[in-house]
């Protein structure tokens, strides 16, 4: 029988902890040479890209998705629908089918969680947010997970949506939240910024670096999307999710096109961080940015655990496909 689980299903399953706990295992695993390459495959379509990308650990999991940035405005729809093929390893068995935007969501979320937990000082306690869309509010709440925020600061350039997410996180939170009046207002002062952004033209510049700051870019996940420009790149020690897919997509791609950096300046990759095979933060005043493109390492082990744990919970529908 294969269990089919909706949004809410995980919801009820998933928590965010747990998640980044998942998440640092895998890039840990991967580094330590105990995982095989995750794969990745981008297909682009008018109005936004289908990304589908596998991975194996306990389980196998292969995530399709669709990422259309147009789609609330233009449709009354969600940026990202998809789903998660989980199958067992020894009979190749269809376990679950679950669905693909929460899951996207968390393990997103986890992974800057897990890079702030190494690469951001210690005593971080405000963040900006670029971009006030579905991932906003789980950025927050995974930073919260490894860092004292007391203090919030957004900024979109839908201003509606910078408001409306500023009174949710106000209310959900209950820390200091501010809708900044400019990109520049939100970042001045933060500990933490992380911009999660559909944009194709980079908008953080070397003006909005300072000592001790931590970015995690997290919009660049196709070779069209430039969240950060190439001279604050060159500025910062870089750490991909992964190089070779950073170096292909993420904002590391248009640095390495820039000339401004190549692949040998790259700090490590976030499993390397993870594992002490390169070196975390050490300095209060270093900078760190974490080029966040997504891999299935953290599709696989956020689907496994929610199946896991819906099945043992009896959450969820089952269906015989044979």
């Amino acid at each position: 029988m294969t269990r089919i689980l909706t949004q809410g299903d995980l919801a009820s399953v998933l928590r965010l902890d747990d998640c980044i706990a998942a998440v640092e295992g895998a890039f840990g695993d991967y580094a330590a040479g105990r995982l095989p390459k995750p794969e990745s495959l981008g297909v682009r379509a008018e109005h936004g890209t289908f990304h589908i990308k596998a991975a194996r650990s306990s389980l196998f999991a292969a995530k399709v998705n669709a990422n259309f940035p147009g789609n609330p405005a233009r449709h009354g729809l969600p940026t990202i629908q998809g789903v998660v093929v989980v199958m067992d390893l020894e009979r190749g068995t269809l376990l679950g089918l679950l669905d693909s935007a929460l899951i996207t969501t968390r393990r997103t979320a986890a992974a800057t969680a897990v890079a702030a937990k190494h690469l951001s000082r210690a005593d971080a306690s405000s963040a900006a947010i670029i971009g006030c869309g579905a991932l906003s509010g789980a950025t927050v709440e995974a930073l919260r997970v490894v860092r004292p925020l007391t203090r919030l600061l957004l900024w979109d350039t839908d201003l509606a949506a910078r408001d409306a997410c500023a009174r949710e996180l106000a209310a959900s939170s209950g820390i200091e939240v501010t809708a900044a009046a400019s990109l520049d207002a939100a970042v001045e002062g933060a500990d933490i910024i992380v911009t999660c952004t559909p944009s194709r033209r980079p908008f953080l510049e070397v003006r909005h670096l300072r000592a001790g700051v931590f970015i995690a870019a997290v919009g660049a996940d196709n070779p069209e999307k430039s969240e950060i420009a190439p001279e604050l790149m060159e500025r910062v020690s870089i750490v991909p999710d992964l190089l070779e897919q950073a170096a292909t997509m993420g904002d590391l791609h248009h640095a390495i096109r820039s000339g401004l950096v190549t692949r040998d300046d790259v700090h490590g990759e976030l499993g390397d961080v993870v594992t002490g095979q390169v070196p975390a933060r050490r300095a209060d005043d270093e900078i760190f940015l974490f080029d966040s493109t997504g891999t299935a390492l953290q599709d696989v082990v956020v689907a496994s655990l929610a199946l896991e744990r819906a099945t043992s919970a009896g959450i969820g529908s089952q269906i015989a496909f044979t």
